[in-house]
C-alpha cells in the first residue's frame, strides 16, 4: 500500500492557502527552501507538478486543483475526528461536494440544489461543473458526493454507480414577445419556418425534440446549434430565436430572460437523476434533494398521453 506523507501534503495546502511559498513559510515559520523542497518530495511521490510559475506567481496545474480538493477534504475531517473524540461539537458546517453536468441546465441544477441549502445545517455547497464522464471518475474516488445529470449513468462502467431518478418533466418554448405573438396559435405546427435555436446533436435533449420534430413533420429555420446552454439562452433572449427549455424551470426562464412561453409539450421528456456510489444514500443534503424531488418539484408534473 502507497503512503502519503502528510507533513507535506500540509505545506502543499498551506501554500495554496496563503498564496505564495514565501507567506506558506512565514505561517509554518520555516525557511523558503525548506517548504520548497518538501513540496517537491510530494511532487515525487505524486508524479506530476503541482504548480507552474506565471511571471512572478506561482499558479496551481490542474494536479495541484484536484491534490487541493482532496486536502480541504482531509484536513476538515481531521479536525472533525478530534471534535468528535473529545465530545466537543463538530466544527464548520455540513459539507456537500456536487457535481453538476455541463449539460444540465444551470436554472435545473439550482432548482435540484435548492432544498439542500434550506437544511437546518449550514452548509457548504461544492459545485463542479464538467463532463459526465469526468464527474463519474471523481465520484468513484469519493471526490464528490453526488453527480447531478439529464442522463443516467451508463452501464458497464469500472465502477459501482447507482442512478436515482429524481424526476421528469415536458418542454417548453421560449421567445422574445416578438416572435412568440406570432407563434402561439397553431403551436406546434406553427413551428415550421420559425427560427430555432437548438443544442447539439449529441445532446439527450436535442435527439428526442429532433423525433418529435420529425413525427410531426415540423421542420423550423436552425438558427444556432449550442454545447452550453446558457449561451442558447442568452442568444434567444437577444431575439435570434426560439428555444426549447424544461418545464420545471418555465417561470424562472421568463422572470430571468425577459421572454414569453410559446407552448409546451410532455411527448418530449426531460429526465433527471442524482449518481452515488451508495444505493442507499445517507448524506443529510443528498437525502433532502431526492425527497423534495420526488414530494415536491416532480410530484404533480403531467404525463404525456399514451398515443393508441
Amino acid at each position: 500500500m502507497e503512503w502519503l506523507n502528510y507533513r507535506h501534503l500540509y505545506y502543499f495546502w498551506t501554500v495554496m492557502r496563503e498564496g505564495s511559498v514565501t507567506a506558506a513559510a512565514s505561517r509554518l515559520r520555516l525557511a523558503q527552501s525548506t517548504v520548497s523542497s518538501q513540496l517537491m518530495l510530494l511532487e515525487e511521490t505524486l508524479g506530476g507538478k503541482l504548480f507552474q510559475k506565471k511571471g512572478r506567481s506561482l499558479q496551481p496545474t490542474d494536479l495541484g486543483r484536484t491534490v487541493f480538493r482532496y486536502t480541504e477534504n482531509i484536513f476538515a475531517l481531521g479536525q472533525e475526528l478530534l471534535d468528535t473524540v473529545h465530545d466537543r461539537p463538530v466544527s464548520g458546517p455540513l459539507r456537500l461536494a456536487a457535481g453538476v453536468v455541463d449539460a444540465l441546465p444551470k436554472l435545473v441544477a439550482r432548482k435540484l440544489l435548492e432544498p439542500a441549502m434550506g437544511l437546518p445545517e449550514k452548509l457548504r455547497l461544492v459545485c463542479h461543473e464538467g463532463k459526465k464522464e469526468q464527474l463519474l471518475a471523481e465520484l468513484a474516488v469519493h471526490g464528490l458526493d453526488i453527480v447531478l445529470t439529464n442522463a443516467p449513468a451508463p452501464a458497464g462502467l469500472p465502477i459501482k454507480a447507482y442512478n436515482h431518478q429524481l424526476g421528469e418533466c415536458g418542454v417548453s418554448f421560449f421567445g422574445v414577445h416578438s416572435l412568440a405573438k406570432g407563434l402561439r396559435t397553431g403551436f406546434p405546427g406553427s413551428l415550421t419556418g420559425a427560427p430555432i435555436l437548438l443544442p447539439t446533436p449529441f445532446s439527450a435533449l436535442r435527439g428526442s425534440l429532433d423525433l418529435w420534430m420529425e413525427s410531426l413533420r415540423i421542420k423550423p429555420f436552425i438558427v444556432g446549434e449550442f454545447d452550453d446552454l446558457a449561451l442558447l439562452k442568452v442568444f434567444g433572449q437577444a431575439g435570434d430565436g426560439i428555444f426549447a427549455m424544461p418545464s420545471v424551470i418555465e417561470e424562472e426562464v421568463r422572470s430571468q430572460f425577459g421572454v414569453e412561453v410559446i407552448g409546451r409539450t410532455e411527448e418530449v421528456r426531460e429526465r433527471f437523476y442524482a449518481v452515488s456510489v451508495e444505493r442507499i444514500i445517507k448524506h443529510p443534503a443528498v437525502v433532502a434533494i431526492c425527497k423534495t424531488a420526488e414530494t415536491a418539484l416532480f410530484a404533480n408534473r403531467p404525463r404525456p398521453r399514451s398515443r393508441r
